[in-house]
């Protein structure tokens, strides 16, 4: 069953629909909405700040997030997927962003819609990224455009998907609310 741990009387809130896998571990002043789905070994550590979640977000396997103390929460918008192994930490994230694969966002970065972060990319402390641009590399840095087939083509068919993959685990989901 997944950790769900109340710290400093803040409880972890789930929308509907979300899926949590059973070893994701979601800690303290977490306020998530409808279709997220937290993945496999994911850690959502709201204990030193705030961290809110809009509509469906995924946060793939083995993803971070976490903020920092007192000082910078973690915002994420709508329609946001963070992909396998990736750290977001004290940011802000608005909609419609695909953070890839092993990519670092650091804090007080803001990350605007329809963007990409590509995958193994460090987005340094205060960066802003406009809306819909391409980041990548280390330190991580414009490389283009999104085109609006991709926004379409990646980052909604993946927001979409992992939806879909949650509800294969419906089932178990009902099992557990019990």
């Amino acid at each position: 069953m997944a950790y769900i741990l109340t710290i400093l009387d803040k409880t972890p809130q789930l929308g509907d629909n979300c899926f949590v896998a059973p070893n994701a571990t979601i800690v303290g002043d977490v306020v998530m909405g409808n279709e997220c789905s937290i993945w496999f070994n994911a850690v959502i550590r709201g204990d030193v700040h705030y961290i809110k979640m809009g509509n469906k977000v995924n946060v793939q396997d083995g993803a971070v997030i976490h903020c920092t103390y007192q000082k910078n929460p973690t915002n994420i918008g709508n329609n946001v997927s963070i992909g396998h192994n990736a750290l977001v930490h004290g940011c802000t994230i608005h909609d419609n962003v695909l953070i890839g694969m092993g990519a670092i966002v650091m804090d007080r970065c803001e990350i605007h819609s329809n963007s990409i972060i590509a995958a193994g990319a460090v987005v340094l402390e205060g960066t802003t990224v406009e809306a819909g641009t391409i980041y990548a590399g280390v330190p991580a840095k414009k490389v283009k455009e999104a085109p609006k087939e991709l926004i379409s083509g990646e980052i909604n068919r993946i927001a979409d998907n992992y939806v879909k993959y949650a509800s294969w685990f419906e089932i178990y989901n009902e099992a557990t609310k019990k």
